[in-house]
Parts: structure tokens; sequence; C-alpha cells
């Protein structure tokens, strides 16, 4: 059986729209660079796999613009001891741009990541944001914050698995035989959710708000007088997302 690739189509994407393994998608395509899929490519499925079947939305929230994409600060300015509920945090409106954002924290992840990659994890952060309607700015400084962009971060488990860019609830990993799909299946499992728990779109949707929402992603409950208040996870966290959030810089960052 075979396959025609479709816009947007990765092999992890593939194996999970057909239901069919990553590794046996691979072998049955020895000579296939997954990084370089062509819209109309025609691949090789192993048996099981059904032939172009419609392809199953991500848990949505978007319009399919990229939000917070436009406007904002140019950044800048040192570390601020935000605390309090979250009407003492900084407003959206008042955080920096998205591309003075990319510029600061794409130097950032250079430390972590190849041009390659970099690349994906963009293209990944502004796709899930159209496909969710969480804001770009947020979804790039969770990232930071959680990984420092480092594709390979390893897994933490305290009682829940966190995996991959965003450390995420029992997403995915890594995967350097697609690295382009697995990126950006982090990406969506840290924003969008997984089946074992919820991402950014679903807290800022509980919440009405993206401090409170980073409270829940990092601790799992929200003192909403008191987001420094670390409920058993980082106490700072909420305070950090803030300044990544305003384009402040600081040692260590």
């Amino acid at each position: 059986m075979s396959y025609t690739i479709q816009s947007g189509d990765t092999f992890w994407a593939i194996s999970q729209k057909l239901g069919i393994s990553l590794d046996a998608l691979l072998g049955a395509n020895p000579g296939v660079n997954p990084s370089a899929l062509q819209v109309g490519q025609v691949i090789n499925l192993p048996g099981g796999g059904n032939n172009n079947p419609t392809p199953q939305p991500a848990p949505s929230g978007g319009n399919g613009k990229i939000v917070g994409a436009e406007g904002g600060s140019n950044g800048g300015g040192g570390y601020e001891n935000y605390s309090g509920p979250a009407s003492s945090f900084p407003d959206p409106s008042q955080w920096a741009s998205y591309q003075a954002l990319w510029a600061q924290n794409s130097h950032l992840i250079h430390f972590n990541a190849n041009d390659q990659e970099i690349e994906y994890i963009h293209r990944a952060i502004e796709t899930v944001s159209a496909d969710s309607g969480v804001d770009v700015r947020a979804i790039l400084c969770i990232i930071v914050q959680e990984s420092g962009g480092n594709p390979r971060i390893p897994t933490t488990n305290n009682g829940v698995r966190n995996p991959g860019l965003m450390q995420s609830h029992n997403g995915a990993e890594f995967n350097p035989a697609d690295p382009q799909g697995s990126i950006l299946q982090m990406v969506r499992d840290g924003t969008q959710g997984t089946k074992d728990g919820d991402g950014l779109m679903q807290l800022v949707h509980q919440y009405g708000n993206y401090y409170e929402a980073f409270r829940g992603y990092n601790s799992g409950s929200v003192n909403k007088a008191n987001l420094n208040d670390p409920v058993g996870a980082t106490a700072d966290y909420v305070q950090k997302a803030a300044n990544r959030l305003m384009g402040h810089t600081w040692p260590g960052m």
C-alpha cells in the first residue's frame, strides 16, 4: 500500500493518523528522508494502515491566525519582582512583540539546538498558535522556560511523566528519525494538551488569563491571591514567565 504526502505531513503525523508505528513506517521507506517530504510524494505503507484517511483535527481553540504576532513593545529592561494576583502582573498588551521575543530567545535556544531544529521550533510555535488560539509569545516563552528550547531535554518524572520541549503531561519526546514531526508534536502536547493532562490552551480557557494558566501548568493548582505560591512546584515560575514576555533580561535567564 502507498500514501500520498499532504500539506503539513511528517512521518510522525502520518503514523499517528494511520494508526501505525513510526518505526514500521520508517522501515517501509528506507530511501526517504523524513525531513524532506514533499506534497504529492508517494511513500510506502507497512501492513495495517489505511491509505489517505480523513485527517483528524488537533484540539482547536483558534481560527487559523497566529495570535500575538502583531503589536507589542521592543522589550528590554531588567528583572522585575512581580507578585500577587494576576492583576498585579503586566497586561498582555504590554508584552514585547513576537519579533523582539523571537530574536531574543532564538539566541538562547541556539545553545541547545541546531539551525534546522530552531527553524522547526519556529514553525511549530506559529502552527500551534494558529490552531489553538494561544498567544505565540506565551508558547515561545514557556518552551524556553521549561527546556531552554532543547528538543533533547531529558524526561522528568516526579509522579507524572513530563517529556519534551514543554515538559508536557505524558506527551511526545524528541525522535531523531523525525525531528520536524516530533518537535511539532511536543509543542502541540504542551499547548493543546494530551489525553492525560491539560495544556496551555485548556488552562487559559479555565482560568481566563495567562498568569493563572502558567501557575496551573507548573503546579497543577493555583493560589489566585499569590501566583508566587509554588503549590508544591516552582515559586518564581509565573514571575519568570512574565519577565520573559516583557522582554526583560537577567543573568542566567
